[in-house]
């Protein structure tokens, strides 16, 4: 029910309130407590990040040793590369001196000799 803007509230209404306000106040505490007890302590809560930390620690140290690992690893593709690469080089050159000179030589004496100045 509404009441006048100029009306006072009755005593009963007054005692239905503060009795609402009472079971609203009520049911909030509770909630709160309920809150209250899935809270940690402070202690806990250090405890616990001391240990994520350590953890994170030991994840970036052994990431860092991966991390070198890896870089050695490329460093020796690398090595291992170039070394080859040298070794195909001195192989082409080797080709060269033990096929393609002599089969010029050859044909240079074959001028010659086709010129008649053979020794």
């Amino acid at each position: 029910m509404s009441v006048p803007p100029g009306a006072d509230p009755t005593l009963w209404e007054l005692h239905r309130a503060v009795s609402q306000l009472r079971e609203d106040l009520r049911g909030d505490l509770a909630q709160l407590a309920a809150r209250l007890d899935q809270v940690v302590t402070e202690d806990v809560y250090r405890a616990d990040q001391r240990a994520v930390d350590r953890r994170i620690s030991q994840i970036e140290a052994g990431l860092s040793g991966l991390r070198g690992e890896h870089d050695q690893a490329t460093e020796r593709a690398q090595q291992q590369r170039r070394e080859d690469q040298a070794q195909a080089a001195a192989t082409r050159r080797l080709v060269v001196s033990s096929f393609v000179s002599p089969l010029g030589l050859m044909a240079l004496q074959l001028w010659l000799a086709s010129r008649g100045a053979a020794p």
